[in-house]
């Protein structure tokens, strides 16, 4: 990440990752740079009713209703991880800021009181249009571990999201991307 990049990341922090973390909560924000622009980015991230489309650990989603705030998800977590389902709740969803927030309030899992934002932001990447996107969260620490550890295993998973939300929108960025035209070869053609 450029200088210009970590300073811009460090002031979204600061302006739409707020999170008041407790005396037995842990908290982070981690950034990825995406080459991909970020209309098609945000196009994935918003799409709290098909979070598998690049969540790799989410097998199955149900939201019934319209997608709105309070709408609920119920997601089914792939096997080998300490988890089998997770109740999930629409806390904000801003397409013009482009910030999406959700709350889990349920589920098989020892995420309790876990909260994540995550916000999607133009950046210039090689001089092509580019994505710079955060996620934040808070969590309470389960009894029998540290904070230490219980931020180790939720940034895990979300490196895991990043890395994939990278891999699929920068995958569909090179399928969409066309040759430049030279006007003088045009000419000659004709």
């Amino acid at each position: 990440m450029t200088v210009s990049s970590s300073a811009a990341a460090t002031e979204y922090i600061k302006r739409h990752h707020r999170h008041e973390a407790g005396e037995n909560q842990c908290s982070s924000a981690l950034v990825k740079l995406i080459k991909a622009p970020l209309p098609l980015v945000w196009s994935l991230v918003r799409r709290f009713d098909e979070p598998q489309k690049y969540k790799p650990f989410v097998s199955r989603c149900v939201a019934p209703g319209n997608l709105e705030i309070g709408s609920l998800r119920e997601v089914d977590v792939k096997s080998g991880l300490p988890a089998t389902t997770s109740t999930e709740r629409l806390e904000l969803l801003d397409d013009n800021e482009h910030i999406l927030s959700i709350r889990i309030i349920g589920g098989d899992h020892r995420l309790q009181n876990y909260s994540s934002i995550i916000s999607v932001h133009p950046e210039i990447i090689d001089g092509r249009p580019g994505t710079l996107v955060i996620e934040s969260f808070v969590v309470d620490v389960p009894e029998g571990n540290t904070k230490d550890e219980t931020c180790f295993f939720v940034e895990a998973l979300i490196k895991c999201n990043l890395k994939s939300l990278a891999d699929v929108s920068e995958g569909l960025a090179m399928q969409d991307q066309t040759e430049p035209i030279d006007i003088r070869k045009l000419g000659a053609e004709r």
